[in-house]
């Protein structure tokens, strides 16, 4: 063999091992963004129809929300937060309406208390979705039914359900629980 076809061979071999290098990582990198965001990936791909602009947005949310500096609830706060859960369970009976508004504005008030900023609802659910992707959607299909009630009112059954999603998230910011490693960036902050 004569020097020039070697060196196309090895070339050629940096470039075949550079590409496998280079699909790996990007294999890598979609399955762990899969593994943290869970059913929030799948909705990211949906939204975009574009894995690449999916993963860049959810890495967009992961940046964000590093930057924001979340912190635990003292447990004071977290017990205070827990007791006015409890009473606003107890309202449902009477005001199931009322209840589910406090509810949302108890929720709101522990995401400020964290750390995360409350002013645009998807904005602020996309916040959330990097620390707690498994209880997002239960949070998204509260504010859908409390925004509903505003507007043309819902059945009891639909208000006892957005009580149910707004629990589930409120647990889990509460970290009531104890706190598990669902995203291995949030080791760091804790």
């Amino acid at each position: 063999m004569n020097n020039a076809v070697i060196i196309v061979l090895v070339v050629a071999l940096i470039i075949v091992i550079g590409v496998a290098i280079w699909m790996y990582l990007q294999k890598r990198r979609t399955d762990t963004l899969r593994s943290d965001f869970g059913p929030e990936y799948d909705r990211a791909l949906h939204e975009h129809h574009d894995q690449r602009e999916a993963e860049r947005e959810l890495e967009q949310r992961r940046e964000r929300v590093a930057a924001l500096h979340i912190q635990p609830l003292p447990a004071a706060e977290r017990d205070r937060f827990a007791e006015e859960w409890r009473s606003v369970q107890a309202q449902f009976v009477d005001d199931p309406n009322g209840a589910t508004e406090a509810a949302d504005e108890l929720v709101g008030r522990v995401m400020e208390t964290r750390g995360y900023p409350v002013g645009d609802f998807e904005q602020r659910a996309a916040d959330v979705s990097v620390d707690h992707p498994d209880v997002i959607e239960n949070y998204r299909a509260a504010h859908a039914i409390a925004v509903r009630n505003k507007r043309q009112g819902v059945d009891t059954e639909d208000l006892r359900q957005a009580m149910k999603h707004y629990r589930a998230l409120f647990e889990d910011l509460l970290e009531v629980e104890a706190p598990s490693t669902k995203n291995s960036h949030m080791e760091t902050r804790r």
